[in-house]
């Protein structure tokens, strides 16, 4: 399936980190950049509660972000590719790369990380981050687990009812790792980079009690590219996103219209399967006014606007 990036406010919503803020709360309140939350040079933090998380919180469902390469240990002064225990979990406000002083990252064999807070929406929001604090002590820090993690948490069954995986910079298709992967360079080693990344992640999942108990797994790009084509912003129908969803309940047909991104945050607003996040009342933002992605799946599944 491919979506079209949402034009509004903005019609060229660039870079990152606009799109994740708005696939959160249906809005990027006007947010152009990729600044860390509370970064002095331009802080981009929230203080609203109209966003998924909140509403989920409210609504008695539980969320966590798994992020790669946070929450991980470190043995004199060098960080590790071993998670910590939730007691020394924090919210990772602020964005950081290098490399591991032991130990490579299990998807790649590398021993390079790199974390990026403009890929992790619920950390630009005060009620979902806690406030300006990094500490063990910030309350809200048991929702940011790493992805290194996940694994130990599937097997235990353990994850939240709202699962979010954001991938490194080196799994995302976004950075290659210095000295190339697999006898690639450039746009070819990322984009296998993040491949690889899936290939192992999407079959650990789909293995798990959590997604074989009516689950959903949705793999989301954030931003349409330009063709290079000087003036071209790349977001219209001729540059759409992709995304992929892979769930027992889909119909395996196609979508009746075009969708745009608001219509990936409007669907977990609604439901998953048996209603599990059922929730009444308002949508973030402009999903109120989107059309949800229940052509693609059994009907029923997802039911009709209250």
């Amino acid at each position: 399936m491919e979506i079209e990036p949402d034009p509004l406010p903005n019609p060229d919503i660039h870079p990152s980190e606009p799109n994740y803020i708005w696939q959160e709360a249906g809005n990027n309140f006007v947010v152009l950049n990729d600044n860390d939350p509370y970064d002095p040079s331009g802080a981009t933090n929230q203080n609203t509660n109209q966003h998924l998380a909140a509403f989920l919180t409210k609504a008695g469902k539980s969320w966590k972000s798994y992020q790669e390469d946070v929450d991980l240990t470190t043995v004199n002064g060098q960080l590790t590719n071993v998670p910590l225990p939730q007691d020394q979990w924090t919210v990772p406000l602020t964005s950081f790369s290098g490399v591991f002083g032991s130990g490579v990252n299990q998807y790649n064999g590398s021993s390079q990380f790199n974390y990026a807070a403009k890929h992790n929406p619920q950390v630009f929001f005060t009620d979902t981050n806690g406030g300006n604090d990094a500490s063990t002590a910030n309350p809200l820090s048991t929702h940011y687990a790493s992805l290194q993690q996940l694994p130990t948490d599937l097997a235990n069954n353990t994850v939240a009812d709202y699962t979010r995986i954001t991938p490194d910079q080196y799994h995302d298709m976004h950075t290659a790792l210095s000295g190339g992967y697999k006898s690639l360079t450039g746009d070819p080693a990322k984009i296998l980079q993040g491949d690889d990344f899936l290939s192992q992640v999407v079959p650990l999942i789909m293995a798990s009690a959590a997604y074989q108990n009516n689950g959903v797994i949705v793999i989301w790009f954030d931003e349409a590219e330009s063709d290079g084509v000087v003036g071209d912003n790349g977001d219209d129908f001729n540059h759409t996103i992709g995304e992929i969803i892979i769930s027992p309940w889909l119909t395996g047909t196609s979508m009746a219209c075009p969708m745009r991104a608001r219509s990936t945050t409007r669907t977990p607003q609604t439901c998953a399967p048996g209603k599990r996040f059922s929730m009444s009342g308002r949508f973030c933002g402009n999903a109120e006014n989107a059309t949800d992605l229940s052509d693609l799946f059994q009907p029923g599944v997802i039911p009709a606007k209250p």
